[in-house]
């Protein structure tokens, strides 16, 4: 199944005999709260899901956005109306990076009928509505592992003998700035790879043509098994898993990424351009 949705094909899906649940997962680093934006007007049907408190558990030792809880994660899809065969469809307003949360822990958790809607709320055309839906009770029980997923100690392995692609900006991951974690760098090994050069500009994902020359040329197309990827706390590194399964790579979540590592101060840290 193609992970992503045009929104021409979701209209036409809404107006289907089976239309899809939708998720409003709009999240912004650093950004005011999505739901004031959700209750302004949302595409009609659109359950708001928070990012930080219903996709993540409290901030910790696990890092800033640590996997949720397995149990309250079910509740909250089947809150919104998912059950077992249910076509999801999840967006946001900002690179992806929410939707793709979604997006990943719903396949994590053994739904496999789920997409990303392509560039966003920008993209879609149709009306928006204000009304709060309530959805019908879902049946979604989550059987977690669908999907791989990495510590620490597997995100270093994989960065010595395979490949980890680091997908925050450029600039931390050499290290110039850090504006959010307790230390500035890379895990030593890692390659960037931002996520912002999944996108065009208009803010969808570039073709799987271009995608899977993109990652290739990062070393994909020689790594030994999925290739792993990290980012700050987690959520962008979904939208580049998102990017990797269009162009036909398997990928592994380092879902505590660098908030995580750089909490240890025993795990090393790399600097500058390069992979060190």
């Amino acid at each position: 199944m193609n992970p992503i949705i045009s929104a021409a094909g979701l209209a036409d899906e809404l107006a289907g005999p089976t239309p899809p649940v939708l998720l409003d997962v709009r999240y912004r680093l650093g950004g005011p709260h999505g739901r004031p934006d959700y209750e302004a007007g949302h595409i009609p049907g659109a359950v708001f899901v928070d990012l930080d408190a219903e996709l993540a558990a409290p901030p910790g030792a696990g890092g800033r956005h640590p996997l949720p809880d397995v149990a309250a994660f079910g509740a909250v899809m089947r809150r919104a109306g998912v059950g077992p065969g249910t076509p999801v469809v999840a967006y946001d307003a900002d690179k992806g990076w929410g939707a793709a949360r979604a997006w990943w822990l719903l396949r994590w958790a053994g739904h496999d009928d789920v997409r990303v809607l392509d560039g966003g709320l920008a993209a879609w055309t149709g009306p928006l509505e204000t009304t709060v839906p309530v959805p019908r009770e879902g049946t979604f029980e989550p059987k977690p592992g669908a999907l791989p997923l990495l510590d620490a100690d597997d995100a270093a392995a994989k960065a010595r003998e395979g490949l980890l692609l680091d997908a925050r900006a450029g600039e931390r991951y050499r290290g110039e700035v850090e504006p959010i974690d307790a230390v500035a760098g890379h895990i030593p090994g890692a390659v960037s790879a931002p996520t912002t050069e999944n996108l065009d500009d208009q803010g969808r994902f570039r073709p799987a043509e271009w995608l899977a020359a993109r990652f290739f040329e990062l070393g994909a197309g020689e790594a030994a098994g999925p290739v792993g990827v990290y980012c700050g706390s987690g959520v962008s590194a979904a939208q580049q898993v998102l990017a990797l399964e269009i162009a036909g790579f398997d990928s592994a979540l380092y879902a505590g990424s660098w908030s995580e590592w750089s909490r240890n101060p025993d795990r090393p840290v790399a600097t500058g351009p390069q992979p060190g």
